[in-house]
């Protein structure tokens, strides 16, 4: 190869590399996809490791690929809550008994119950494996948790209502609409601490609840009121023409088929059961569920505007989150005594590396995902800056600042 065909080369990969990192909104599916696998993977083990990791990695693709839009402020939300669920984990093992263990930390009285309520214990004895076994089962619910709402903060909810069948406008509205509270909440909770700072305001505890919840709730109740109007005027709830008829049809038909759909998993999982409530079931429940959702469709009529596709970041993006979650799986018939970990007799956790593998593959995106668009703030010239309200320099100053003034 000539000099000249290698300086091409070298001049063509930087240009589509460039192309390939240019700031774009991701599809919103392909992060809930990568969050849903995250979820899975945390659901398939009690590991406290396996699920610490899994909570940092989250953190970090959200600090990493996360907008300035107001729902990006919520994954600081989820992580608090998913505190809140471990402590209160631990907190109803130590209340309600549970297991018995070796290792008592503390003896508390017990609170004798009736003969009804036998089984039930009321404090008493708090082993370690009573307390590990809480955590345990918190730490598995907070990290799922967690994993959501990173989707929640990395995603765009209001580009995720376009990727909605027809059928299920309605509803994927109604859900979409839901989503946008907590980071508009949180928000609305920013905005008056801020304004309550440039005022003056040094309360703090539940002195300030009083002039924050107020000014919040009735800045909840204006977007409300103005969502509802903006909804309205763009014909959200407005509904073709459609045949009671057909609406009745398309009605039996999606009823139905979700019927049959629970029937034939219900078949699946039972092997004493009859043979038709299996396979044959799940499939004929899930055509009618289908027919039934692609007849509804058709009544609903709204136009697109720049739809969302799918281009190979997104399936990478998609690919890891699953990758993670079949990874994960496939410890579980590796070695499942690691990915539930006993807490009697105690053992200390250990990680595979298919764990590894699967909180690796899971971390790609963070540097594999397209950086987002983030709105820059131009700062106005010099002409047009306030300028600030001094009073105007005495005589003396004068003489001081002026050319070979003295002091």
């Amino acid at each position: 190869m000539t000099d000249a065909g290698m300086t091409a080369d070298a001049g063509r990969r930087p240009a589509r590399w460039s192309v390939w990192r240019l700031p774009r909104g991701l599809h919103p599916g392909a992060w809930w996809l990568w969050a849903l696998g995250l979820a899975t993977a945390a659901s398939h083990t009690t590991n406290p490791l396996p699920l610490a990791l899994l909570v940092a990695v989250a953190a970090l693709v959200v600090v990493r690929r996360r907008g300035d839009a107001p729902w990006a402020l919520a994954f600081r939300m989820y992580v608090w809550l998913g505190v809140v669920i471990v402590v209160m984990r631990v907190l109803f093992r130590i209340v309600f008994g549970g297991g018995q263990g070796e290792h008592v930390l503390v003896r508390l009285p017990e609170i004798p119950l009736p003969a009804w309520a036998a089984g039930i214990r009321l404090f008493g004895p708090v082993a370690v494996e009573q307390v590990l076994g809480g955590f345990y089962d918190g730490l598995r619910l907070a990290t799922m948790l967690i994993c959501l709402g990173a989707a929640n903060a990395l995603a765009n909810p209001k580009r995720l209502l376009k990727a909605v069948p027809g059928a299920l406008y309605a509803v994927g509205t109604a859900i979409v609409v839901a989503l946008s509270v907590a980071p508009q909440l949180v928000e609305s909770v920013l905005r008056v601490r801020r304004a309550r700072r440039l005022r003056g305001g040094t309360g703090r505890g539940m002195r300030a609840l009083r002039g924050i919840a107020l000014p919040v709730l009735a800045d909840a109740l204006d977007r409300s009121l103005a969502l509802a109007a903006a909804m309205d005027s763009r014909g959200y709830g407005r509904t073709a023409a459609v045949p009671a008829g057909q609406r009745t049809a398309t009605g039996a038909l999606v009823l139905g088929g979700l019927v049959g759909v629970c029937a034939g998993t219900y078949g699946l999982l039972d092997t004493a059961g009859s043979g038709y409530l299996g396979l044959p079931m799940l499939l004929a429940g899930l055509a009618a569920a289908v027919t039934g959702m692609l007849l509804a469709g058709r009544g609903v009529r709204r136009s697109r505007y720049r739809p969302d596709r799918w281009r190979p970041a997104e399936l990478l993006v998609a690919g890891c989150g699953v990758a993670a979650a079949a990874l994960t799986m496939l410890a579980g018939t590796v070695d499942p005594e690691l990915l539930y970990p006993p807490v009697s007799p105690l053992t200390w956790p250990e990680l595979t590396p298919l764990m590894l593998l699967a909180v690796g593959v899971a971390a790609v995106p963070a540097w594999l995902a397209p950086p987002p668009p983030v709105a820059r703030v131009r700062r106005p010239p010099m002409a047009d800056r306030p300028v600030p309200l001094t009073d105007p320099p005495t005589e003396q100053e004068r003489a001081v600042t002026a050319p070979g003034g003295r002091r």
